[in-house]
């Protein structure tokens, strides 16, 4: 129960907004953004788990892998996968016990680690990608025009300098 002297969590809220951002220039298009990134990722995630058994983390593993030629350092790896460095960890363990992927010391250091894609990986990753992108198509590319995919493509790239296959 409130009392007088409290302050309504919406409306604190929505002051802390106009201090800082006083036109909220942006803030509707970044709330936007944030709900279209969940909602995608959510969607996008639960679709080829159900259909391909392979979580949107390990086809993301995966796709790095292959980008880059085969094989990434960890720390790499890490950081362009959709997986935090310490998760990345056991991610890797659990697709090396699959056989889609190997792990070995670098050559230049030997305390890096590589990961690279087996063969067992390759083939996983040819059958899941028709899979992954048809539903792109549906639920993002065949929403927006040639237009909207330019522009909101040119707007991305000035805030996220690399982007991954996702």
């Amino acid at each position: 129960m409130q009392t007088s002297s409290e302050v309504e969590p919406a409306a604190a809220l929505d002051r802390m907004i106009d201090e800082t951002l006083p036109d909220r220039r942006g803030f509707a298009a970044w709330q936007s953004l944030l709900r279209a990134h969940a909602s995608l990722v959510r969607d996008l995630a639960t679709d080829l788990v159900t259909k391909t058994g392979l979580s949107l983390g390990d086809f993301d593993v995966l796709a790095q892998l292959a980008l880059a030629g085969g094989e990434l350092r960890m720390t790499d790896l890490a950081a362009k996968a959709f997986s935090s460095r310490s998760s990345m960890t056991r991610r890797i363990d659990r697709l090396v016990d699959e056989g889609l992927v190997r792990r070995a010391g670098a050559d230049t250091d030997a305390r890096s680690v590589v990961v690279a894609i087996t063969e067992a990986g390759l083939t996983r990753l040819r059958e899941t990608v028709p899979v992954h992108l048809r539903r792109v198509s549906e639920v993002f590319i065949e929403r927006l025009d040639d237009q909207e995919l330019v522009v909101l493509e040119d707007a991305l790239r000035k805030v996220t300098p690399t982007c991954s296959f996702g």
